[in-house]
């Protein structure tokens, strides 16, 4: 029975040889084919490591920013303003403009009630007339004393007369020539009273002391309007113009910057409400005197450049520059900073963040400005571009920004 076992202990050559051979042929294809599939997650960058880099953002900027000297932020200030009130006390029963209107110098903008005044005047007016008609009359009877006089004084010459009557006719005539006075002396405080009148009644009016734009209405129809305005519901003020035309920028400059400015310095002012675009400007006024508590001198900057929407109270930035601006000077470029650009075969290029990858992006260069370059084309304002690419970075290649 052992011997019989042991006989039947075989080895089937045939299937020993077929066995190896089947996983042989499907191993060497697997096997090229994760190669293949590795290689091209290589290529695409699926399986690169995650590089950590600094970045920058493309931005717009002024080639005068290469010679500014200084940079003070302030205010937009019109140096002729006026809160227009009235000298008397009165109701408003007329109000001819509201804010943002344009007024003329001398234009009525606003009357208040002047029934008083009004009839004074013409009270006045009419004293006037009588003193005028009494200083007539005064005047017709001192031409006829006068050749009264004249006559009689010839009579007395010639002995005619007696001195008594001569003295009649003298003293007439003297009567004659002080009622004239007095009446030419009604005549003028007449007047004088009437000139009153009319002022009282002109001070009813209220007028634009030069042409300007309304800022703000203060009063409306029925509210009482004194000088003081100490009454609690009275008004001071009616409206308060100003001149748009005196318009400047008023800026804060640290004492220990003030020696590098000086009177007539060129300057580009920039404004909150219109960051697109730059205006020219000039130093107007270095203020002689310096703010202790925040160790500043107030600057007043005049625009060479007017636009209309150009409003007082906006918030500005004024660079100061080291020499005036030429008009290509003044035209916003696109720049991004040197040290992210990489030259490649001949060709320029930048690393544009997309995601958490960056893409190679070529780039067509301009003149350099400071540390930054103009870009004229291949990116834009606002986008962010890899600082100091390394060798090893790729376009695809997965990122990681530092922290800054």
């Amino acid at each position: 029975m052992a011997n019989e076992d042991l006989s039947k202990l075989k080895i089937d050559k045939d299937k020993a040889a077929f066995r190896p051979r089947r996983k042989k042929k499907f191993f060497y294809p697997v096997l090229i084919l994760m190669g293949l599939l590795l290689g091209l997650l290589i290529i695409l960058g699926i399986l690169r490591p995650t590089m950590k880099v600094r970045t920058a953002t493309v931005t717009q900027i002024y080639p005068s920013q290469a010679f500014t000297i200084l940079n003070a932020s302030g205010y937009v200030v019109p140096q002729r303003k006026s809160a227009l009130a009235s000298k008397v006390t009165g109701r408003l029963i007329w109000l001819g403009v509201e804010e943002g209107n344009r007024v003329k110098k001398d234009q009525v903008v606003a009357r208040l009630e002047s029934q008083d005044v009004t009839a004074a005047k013409d009270q006045a007016n009419a004293h006037v007339k009588a003193a005028r008609s009494n200083l007539e009359q005064a005047k017709a009877e001192l031409r006829e004393a006068t050749l009264s006089f004249n006559r009689y004084k010839e009579l007395l010459a010639k002995g005619v007369i007696a001195r008594a009557t001569y003295d009649t006719v003298l003293a007439r005539y003297e009567k004659a020539v002080a009622a004239t006075g007095a009446a030419e002396a009604t005549v003028k405080a007449g007047l004088a009273a009437l000139d009153g009148a009319n002022i009282a009644l002109e001070y009813t009016l209220i007028r634009a002391p030069f042409a300007g734009v309304v800022l703000t209405k203060d009063a409306d129809l029925g509210d009482i309007v004194t000088p003081i305005g100490a009454a609690v519901n009275a008004k001071s003020a009616v409206i308060t113009i100003a001149d748009m035309e005196s318009l400047q920028v008023e800026v804060d400059v640290s004492e220990s910057n003030i020696q590098q400015i000086t009177i007539n310095q060129p300057c580009e002012i920039q404004l909150d409400s219109l960051p697109e675009q730059r205006f020219r400007g000039v130093i107007h006024m270095i203020v002689p005197t310096a703010d202790r508590s925040k160790a500043t001198v107030t600057v007043k900057v005049r625009f060479l450049d007017k636009d209309s929407r150009i409003l007082p109270e906006m918030s500005a930035k004024v660079a100061f520059l080291s020499r005036p601006a030429t008009p290509e000077e003044q035209r916003p470029r696109i720049a991004a900073s040197q040290s992210a650009i990489v030259s490649r075969k001949g060709k320029e290029s930048v690393f544009l963040i997309q995601g958490n990858r960056a893409t190679e992006t070529q780039v067509r260069l301009g003149a350099k400005i400071g540390d930054m370059v103009e870009v004229l084309d291949g990116v834009k304002a606002g986008d962010k571009v890899v600082l100091n690419p390394s060798e090893r970075l790729k376009n695809g290649s997965k990122i990681k920004l530092e922290e800054q």
